[in-house]
């Protein structure tokens, strides 16, 4: 699927961190999936305030499948692999969005993401 609009983008942020909280919570990290939840009600947000600044430009060179998380995989170096794929979804959209608060927490997640990621 590609991640051609602002919408698009953003719900795709949604349900990243959505899958980060379940798979945190079945890891037993409790505070880095306290952490995605927080995020995920953020971007929430950010999507309902900006729906009417968005714009309808087409955004070009993101793809979904480049962002594929293995979620089965619970080991100290799965969850940091889930974090890199996080690091390089939110450091590829940040840049692509002209709503400039909406893209400032993006860039926030990504530095969240940044922490975990070692």
């Amino acid at each position: 699927m590609s991640l051609n609009t602002f919408g698009a983008i953003l719900t795709y942020a949604i349900e990243l961190e959505t899958s980060l909280q379940t798979y945190y919570t079945s890891a037993g990290n409790s505070d880095r999936a306290r952490d995605a939840d927080k995020r995920r009600v953020k971007l929430e947000r950010a999507r309902r305030e900006n729906v009417l600044e968005i714009t309808l430009e087409a955004i070009d060179g993101l793809d979904e499948a480049n962002y594929g998380l293995n979620l089965a995989d619970t080991s100290a170096a799965g969850q940091q692999a889930v974090e890199q794929t996080a690091v390089r979804f939110y450091a590829d959209v940040a840049p692509k969005i002209n709503v400039r608060e909406a893209q400032r927490l993006l860039e926030k997640c990504g530095k969240e993401h940044t922490v975990l990621a070692g």
